[in-house]
């Protein structure tokens, strides 16, 4: 992968007196704390999955009366809310996501932060988005000069990504932060049939990952090239391995999901999910618990960037556990077991990039879990991100 051509590459994370996002590392453990342990400016900014259902509750009907007044087809808790709308059979399927910056390159971060916000539609079946708003928040406490340059870059980034999935900004939110912060509202009209209800996985099923696993490792060893943090893992991977997995990571972070989601609907996907705060498992938890039969989703493999579960081994990630944070992750789709094969094979052809079968629909409790023997392949890919 090539960077933009003349792009500044601004120290976002580790030039503290420019506050871009909180002063330590990019991404999030799933308890929602930063990754440096030592850091004495931890904060929080993904707030823990279970404490976040907990909340949510707050938010669903009331009463029976209410209930039976919602106009919500999926409501809270999955990737995108589709609603009922006042015409017949035409529905409103809308999510919105936004976060810190988290590479050192403007105009990728902004077509990040756009495949982020997207993905949750795609997740859906949902292959056209109508509208995307843009949620920005400026650092005020960066020069003038390098505010300007990194946001209108920021800001390019994340329309070439939505001219990319043929959608359009036509508004949005700015505002003046400690830290910048950057995502959007992405929604859809859609009839009957343009999305997949992400509820009917079958015992016998196969599950499908359309993005390598380890992107928040990846992200955190290519800051560190630069700080005492590195000789921490400097004997398990070199600068130029830590290179290497950070732009499979920004690749992997900026394409878009939109072609797994037409996928889906050529293979007769059961549903999906999108993998990224709370991990592969957190995700795929979530959607288990959605299923309207009894049934649990195991993990057999783990696709994961290059050299990551070494790095994992030196901060712990909880990688090897599925609950590493991912940003604009892969699908996890829910395939009958004839289409996976040819799924994965359509998407290759048509990214050019590999999709893993990493599991099983399986008779349980609606769970998910990793196998006791899962297996981690590490993927290796140099010649598509130099």
């Amino acid at each position: 992968m090539t960077l933009t051509p003349s792009v500044p590459k601004w120290p976002w994370c580790t030039r503290r007196r420019h506050r871009l996002i909180p002063p330590t590392t990019a991404l999030t453990r799933t308890s929602g704390s930063r990754t440096l342990p030592s850091s004495k400016d931890e904060v929080r900014c993904k707030v823990p999955q279970q404490e976040l259902l907990q909340l949510l509750e707050e938010l669903k009907p009331a009463s029976a009366a209410e209930t039976a007044e919602a106009t919500s087809v999926i409501g809270i808790g999955l990737d995108s809310c589709v609603i009922k709308t006042r015409h017949k059979d035409i529905f409103l399927v809308q999510t919105t996501d936004f976060f810190y910056p988290l590479i050192d390159d403007p105009y990728i971060q902004g077509k990040i932060a756009a495949a982020n916000v997207l993905s949750d539609l795609y997740a859906m079946g949902v292959t056209q988005c109508d509208n995307m708003l843009m949620l920005l928040a400026l650092s005020m406490e960066m020069p003038a000069d390098a505010r300007k340059v990194t946001t209108s870059l920021v800001m390019k980034g994340f329309r070439d990504a939505c001219h990319e999935a043929d959608t359009s900004v036509n508004g949005g939110q700015t505002v003046l932060n400690p830290w910048m912060i950057v995502g959007g509202v992405a929604s859809s009209v859609a009839a009957k049939g343009e999305f997949i209800e992400p509820a009917h996985a079958r015992a016998g099923d196969v599950l499908v990952l359309t993005k390598p696993l380890g992107t928040q490792p990846a992200v955190n060893a290519h800051q560190w090239l630069h700080t005492n943090a590195f000789q921490r893992v400097q004997d398990v991977i070199t600068p130029e391995e830590a290179v290497a997995a950070y732009r499979m990571a920004m690749h992997s972070m900026a394409r878009l999901n939109r072609n797994a989601a037409k996928l889906m609907h050529e293979c007769g996907a059961r549903g999906a999910t999108d993998v990224t705060g709370f991990g592969l498992l957190g995700h795929a938890r979530n959607l288990a618990e959605a299923q309207d039969e009894q049934v649990d989703f195991i993990i057999d493999s783990l696709p994961v960037i290059a050299k990551m579960p070494a790095v994992n081994s030196k901060f712990n990630f909880k990688l090897l556990d599925g609950f590493s944070a991912e940003t604009s992750g892969g699908l996890l789709v829910v395939l009958p077991p004839d289409q996976a094969e040819r799924y994965c094979a359509a998407l290759q052809e048509m990214d050019g990039i590999p999709a893993w079968t990493i599991g099983r629909v399986v008779k349980g409790n609606n769970t998910a879990s990793l196998a006791p023997d899962v297996k981690v392949e590490e993927v290796h890919t140099p010649q598509l991100f130099n």
